[in-house]
This record gives C-alpha cells, structure tokens and sequence, in this order.
C-alpha cells in the first residue's frame, strides 16, 4: 500500500508542476489541421496530348482521382442529347438508395411523357410498368417517354425534377450546366459541357455503380417479350472494358457519348460532344480510352512495413495514443513510373497531452523518388486528456479503496 500511495503522490506533484508550468510558459499556437487531400495528380500533364479526335469537345479523366487526362473545348457550352439522362438516373438512384422508392414501384405514364418524340418505348397513356423495366428502357435503349416519367414519378412532375437536376448540378460544381428537361431533347437553354459531363457521369459510376448492370444489357425486352431493347452504345461490343455510360443524338447536339472503362484497376471516362456521325463518336471515344490506358497507371501506394501504429504521450491519463493514417488507396501515375512510387512517414518522438481525436499530429510524403507529389495527414484516433488533480485523487481514492478491501 505505501507504494502505491508514494506513486500517487508523484502522480500528484507532476500534474501540480505541468498547471504551474502552464501558467509560465506562453501558451503554443495549435496548427490548423490539414486540408482534405486533393486528388493526387503528380507529375501528370493536363491536356497536352498531341492528338485530336473528330468531334467538337472532348475530355477524358481518370474516374478515381478526377484528374484530367486529355481536353478539347472542354469548356464550351453545348447540347447534351440524351447524355442529360444520366442526371436523370444520377437523382433516380439516390431516391433508390434513400429508400423513397423501390425497384419494383409501378411508374405510370401520363400524357405529358407519352407525347415525348425521339426515341422511346411508346409508352401509352395509364400504362403501367416497374421501375426496373423504366430503367433498362432509358439506359438500354435511351427511351425519352420513360425518362420523363420517371422523372415525374421522382419529382411529382418534371418540372419539379428539372430544379432537382439544376440544383445537383450546383452542388456538384458543374458551372456551365443548365437542364430545361429530363431527357435531352433540344431546348435553347438546355445546355452543359464536355467537363460538366465528365463531373455528373464520374458521380455515377463512383457512387452508383449499380448503373453499370443496366448500362451493360446488349439486349432485353420489356412487355413479356413484345418490345425488343438493344443498346445505343455499340462500344460495348467493340471495346474491351468498356463499363457504360450514356449515349445522345439530336439534330443541334449533334452525336454524343460518355463512355466508362476499366483494365487492370484503372477507370477513365471519356465524353465526346458533337461528333458528326455515329462511326465518328465511337471513334473518338476509342482514341481517347486508348490513350489513356496506354499512358496511365493507377498504383497502390503502401505504408512502410515499419510505419508505428501508436505514438507515446507524455504527461497524459494514457501512454500512447493510435495512429489514423490518412495515406491514398490508389495513385494515378505515368505507366512504369509506379516502381518509385513510395510513402514516408514524418512523426515527433512524442506528443504531449492533451490529444484531440482527429488532431494532425504527423505527415505522409507520397514520394515519386525524391519528388514529392502529395501531402496526407497523420491524426490522433483517440483523445488522451492531460493528468489533472482530479484524475490523480481519483486513482488515489480507487487506490485507497482497493487496499481497505
């Protein structure tokens, strides 16, 4: 018991010199924690690819990081066509994932998507049909009367579900969009651009990836066999990889694709507006995809075998506190530039108490041999409060009682 209580008592004298040393010594000014990571880019090059492809704006990306790969009138704004539907099935799987609707929902169909031209499923006024079936219809075969009714069905009319779209595409950063309906059809002010395109469809596919079981269908039929669907995006039979997204065609839109691939763990996105013909569209998503499977590489950057999982903490109610490592899954690197790839951890020898959970208390060098190309945090997984009078008669009374017992 004697030593026990002599240990208690220096508990008490270091917490009484740590509160003297406080009033002392000025008080440290805390770094601010660091910044979210922005994609990690490197030494990678933006738009200067020597090629162009036949069409009037393109953009090609790297779906992970976001970073752009190759452009072409990125910026201009132009007709979508039926590209604009993958806004429309954007907000239709949120609703899903929200639980407000169902897959198996009946969607009916009023007259307002009934009178959609272009092409569709010739929907009938008061005819009724699942969800499910909508989707392969707009994602397959590019139906317009299906997308509006299922915009309607969403939004309770698509003039309700236009704001939704306009009001996603705000939030998603895309600045030079502006949707007048719901499945693309021409209308002067329904306009967006080949960047914009590349922001809605790399939504979809990191966080809807459902879409791409739809996207993928060659072929279906709707109506107990009666109606044939047969998909619009004839990459899917030409291009290996290839993932979705979304086709469009109009007469001021010209011909149009946002065209997703995967290999070997690297996804791109590439958007073609206003090509001139079909053959052409398929063309330049080609050229573009090519491109950037032949030049890029996504490399898995990994924490050295003998990064610390805690760090000691002085002065504090615990010795040590677990390490948070904020390090990337995936890098996008030049192709055979993934070998110099490494990480280096930066942490004091000790922290002193106290520890906010969440505090930056290190950093992580992701490292292209000596060239840096991205910082990461380190932070404190728990809070470790300092040792205080309280802390210390408390231990002492739990002391007192253990021993009485």
């Amino acid at each position: 018991m004697k030593k026990r209580a002599v240990t208690i008592l220096l508990c008490l004298a270091l917490a009484l010199f740590s509160m003297v040393r406080a009033y002392a010594e000025p008080e440290a000014v805390a770094g601010n924690p660091a910044e979210a990571p922005s994609p990690v880019q490197g030494i990678l090059p933006a738009g200067v690819a020597d090629f162009d492809v036949p069409c009037m704006a393109a953009i090609l990306i790297d779906e992970d990081s976001g970073t752009v790969l190759y452009e072409k009138n990125a910026d201009e704004q132009r007709p979508i066509a039926s590209i604009t539907k993958v806004m429309t099935l954007l907000l239709t799987f949120e609703a899903l994932e929200a639980g407000k609707i169902s897959l198996e929902d009946i969607v009916p169909v009023s007259e307002h998507a009934y009178s959609m031209g272009g092409s569709q499923i010739w929907l009938e006024p008061g005819e009724q049909m699942t969800l499910n079936d909508m989707l392969k219809a707009i994602c397959v075969s590019s139906a317009n009367d299906a997308a509006v009714a299922v915009a309607e069905f969403v939004g309770g009319s698509e003039t309700a579900f236009v704001q939704m779209m306009n009001e996603k595409a705000t939030q998603l950063g895309m600045t030079s969009t502006h949707f007048e309906n719901a499945c693309g059809l021409d209308q002067e002010a329904h306009l967006s651009t080949a960047r914009d395109v590349a922001v809605m469809s790399r939504e979809m596919l990191l966080h809807h990836t459902e879409v791409r079981d739809y996207c993928s269908i060659w072929t279906d039929t709707l109506r107990d066999g009666a109606t044939q669907l047969v998909n619009t995006n004839k990459l899917l039979k030409s291009y290996n990889g290839i993932t979705g997204l979304k086709t469009g065609t109009t007469s001021k839109a010209g011909v149009c694709i946002s065209a997703g691939a995967e290999r070997d763990g690297l996804r791109l996105i590439a958007v073609v507006l206003g090509a001139a013909s079909g053959k052409e569209r398929f063309e330049a998503a080609t050229a573009l995809l090519d491109y950037g499977f032949a030049n890029y590489e996504n490399v898995t950057a990994a924490l050295p075998e003998d990064a610390p999982q805690t760090i000691a903490v002085t002065r504090g109610t615990a010795d040590a506190v677990t390490l948070q490592y904020d390090a990337p899954q995936k890098c996008l690197m030049p192709k055979g530039q993934g070998a110099s790839l490494r990480i280096a951890v930066e942490l004091p020898q000790t922290l002193e108490a106290p520890v906010t959970a969440g505090t930056q208390v290190g950093t992580l060098r992701l490292l292209n041999g000596e060239q840096e190309l991205q910082t990461f945090s380190i932070t404190a997984a728990q809070n470790v409060d300092a040792l205080s009078f309280g802390y210390c008669f408390g231990l002492l009374a739990q002391s007192l009682v253990f021993c009485d017992g």
